[in-house]
């Protein structure tokens, strides 16, 4: 946890990038656990809406993250939080809107 103490970008990066992966494993075990991981992607293929349902519910943990580094006032790190936070909103938009 020593780590979480540090105020910097590259960490909230890292965590921006990282924490939606969690986000995604978790949304695919809570309504979609009924099919293996090769069905899953063709759905997400078939369904460009449960691509960008996934990515949005993702990244309401980077929301909740950003929260807490924001509260303990490390701005850096929120930072890089927020930028790849808008990097993942940026392609919710893109399945949604052009795939």
């Amino acid at each position: 946890m020593v780590m979480l103490q540090k105020d910097n970008y590259v960490l909230g990066v890292i965590l921006g990038l990282a924490l939606p992966f969690l986000g995604f494993v978790g949304f695919y075990q809570w309504k979609f656990s009924v099919f293996s991981a090769n069905e899953f992607l063709t759905l997400l293929a078939q369904q460009k809406t449960v691509l960008s349902a996934m990515i949005s519910v993702s990244l309401l943990i980077n929301a909740a993250v950003l929260t807490f580094f924001i509260q303990k006032k490390n701005d850096k790190t929120a930072k890089g939080i927020f930028f790849t936070t808008c990097i993942y909103a940026v392609v919710a938009i893109a399945c949604k809107w052009f795939l």
